[in-house]
């Protein structure tokens, strides 16, 4: 997007916040009065329930919760990769509700990046061709994809470990290197699901503050779904979601 498009759209580089929901017209992330709603064997589940929802460019949320809260159909709803059953989603000016299969893939492929609870890098892979094959994946020119794969395995703190494979790192190292591959093509957005769920407090911490990094390095908003209370630390914002819903903590300053 060129800076002249963010600006029709509201966006800016700027506006980390600290003191609650940001203001509609410069948000990275936007939903009204949104629903999902499933059919189980018991009748409707109603997964969320007229979320309102605003995020502003440029920040680190967390969204926790208990196990059935709704974190996880949020982020896949803000990704793309679910369709909310009412409401208006609209995620770094693209109206993501309108989007058909085919146009929400190419969106995700080109704006966003995903980090998860399991890494998912390929085993015969080293971590720099882990990283290289998102560039691949983006359409990033070759002769660009070695600057850049460096560049943030030097982000993430893992350029000297960048021959080694996954075998060959740490939990936290591993989830890193995820990361990096996230970030690498330059994502706007980067979405994360439980990324501390499976390792101890210590390397856990040292992959939030990863994620603080790179906010602050690349002006990217990434929103996590944790939870790790941990990451109230890092964060610029906390969304306390229950039973589908958006609960008043949420207006809270975050320490």
């Amino acid at each position: 997007m060129t800076e002249a498009e963010m600006a029709d759209s509201g966006l800016t580089k700027t506006g980390l916040t600290k003191t609650g929901p940001a203001k509609p017209e410069s948000s990275a992330i936007l939903l009204e009065g949104v629903t999902r709603t499933y059919e189980g064997r018991g009748g409707a589940v109603h997964a969320l329930r007229g979320i309102e929802l605003a995020i502003a460019p440029g920040s680190l949320v967390a969204l926790r919760g208990r196990s059935g809260s709704g974190k996880t159909t949020l982020l896949n709803i803000i990704g793309g990769i679910d369709q909310a059953t009412e409401g208006r989603v609209r995620v770094l000016g693209t109206d993501v509700t309108s989007l058909g299969q085919t146009a929400a893939a190419e969106w995700r492929r080109t704006t966003l990046g995903f980090v998860f609870q399991s890494h998912g890098l390929v085993t015969s892979m080293t971590a720099f061709e882990n990283v290289e094959v998102a560039l691949r994946i983006a359409g990033i020119p070759r002769r660009e994809r070695a600057d850049r794969v460096n560049e943030h395995l030097a982000m993430v703190g893992l350029l000297d470990w960048s021959e080694h494979r996954p075998d060959e790192l740490s939990g936290g190292q591993r989830q890193r290197v995820a990361i990096a591959r996230a970030t690498a093509a330059d994502a706007q957005l980067v979405i994360a699901d439980e990324p501390t769920g499976e390792l101890d407090v210590e390397t856990g911490s040292s992959v939030l503050s990863t994620l603080r990094t790179i906010v602050d390095t690349t002006g990217s908003t990434i929103v996590v779904a944790t939870h790790d209370p941990a990451l109230d630390d890092f964060a610029d914002r906390v969304v306390h979601l229950s039973d589908g819903t958006i609960d008043s903590r949420s207006h809270e300053d975050t320490p």
